[in-house]
């Protein structure tokens, strides 16, 4: 079973740095992030058009790469968070998370038994096609899927200790835009009532030994946040990413044909 490295990099004290693909499930998406120094990526099927049969895909095309293929599911629901893991995925990301009830819901969908209550397929994507030891299998498995329940509700952040305090919760990780929102100061988040919230999770999850994750919209915004608890970051989207480098080529040439 190939191991973790975003697990291996958080329990050796660093800060693992990735990316989100939405748009742009290519064969190539996960060799290209991982030459660019991503060490995860998350394929996204919460706010995209991707199915499992792509997400099996890009499961298989990070094989071998070296780099951390993870998925955010659409909801906290059993066949989404198993299905994606039995296709390959080192980690779950749940979006909405909004009690410790639904946390412990999210972490018995990714241990099998007695653990949990995920269901046993061996010799499959997730253990790379081969034979071996099923109790070692499991353990591997256990030890390797990164869980993330990420805080972005106003009832999300009233429970957060009892969230990321759930056993097999790896990270909490703020959903900026979203939790925003729900706490009436949208896009504010320089606002006293949203600064106020990233520090109550952030002291959350040092509190419970987890990590804590954002997307941030750049270098600036990850430093701040660095600063204020957070380690793990995924530097923006796909069509983010591509939209702003091919923006600034576009804008720094024609003024320099001004």
């Amino acid at each position: 079973m190939r191991p973790n490295p975003v697990k291996e990099k958080l329990q050796q004290g660093g800060v693992p740095l990735g990316v989100f693909a939405i748009e742009f499930a290519t064969p190539g998406f996960m060799q290209i992030s991982k030459a660019a120094g991503a060490e995860f990526a998350f394929i996204d099927m919460e706010h995209s058009g991707l199915g499992i049969n792509d997400i099996k895909q890009q499961m298989a095309f990070a094989r071998g790469c070296g780099i951390a293929p993870m998925v955010r599911v659409p909801a906290a629901q059993y066949h989404f968070i198993a299905r994606v893991l039995d296709a390959g995925a080192m980690g779950v990301m749940v979006p909405m998370v909004e009690s410790a009830e639904q946390a412990r819901m999210i972490v018995e969908s990714t241990q099998y038994p007695p653990k949990g209550r995920r269901g046993a397929i061996f010799g499959g994507s997730h253990d790379d096609y081969t034979g071996g030891d099923i109790v070692a299998k499991m353990k591997a498995v256990h030890e390797r899927t990164f869980v993330v329940c990420q805080i972005e509700t106003e009832r999300g952040l009233e429970n957060v200790d009892a969230i990321v305090g759930t056993e097999g919760v790896d990270c909490g990780w703020i959903g900026h835009f979203d939790l925003s929102n729900f706490l009436g100061v949208p896009a504010q988040f320089q606002s006293k009532t949203f600064v106020d919230a990233r520090a109550k999770v952030a002291a959350a999850c040092k509190k419970h030994n987890k990590a804590a994750g954002m997307m941030p919209a750049d270098v600036a915004m990850a430093r701040e946040w660095r600063a204020a608890g957070f380690n793990i970051f995924a530097f923006g989207s796909d069509v983010g990413l591509f939209q702003h480098a091919l923006s600034t080529r576009i804008v720094d040439f024609k003024a320099a044909e001004k």
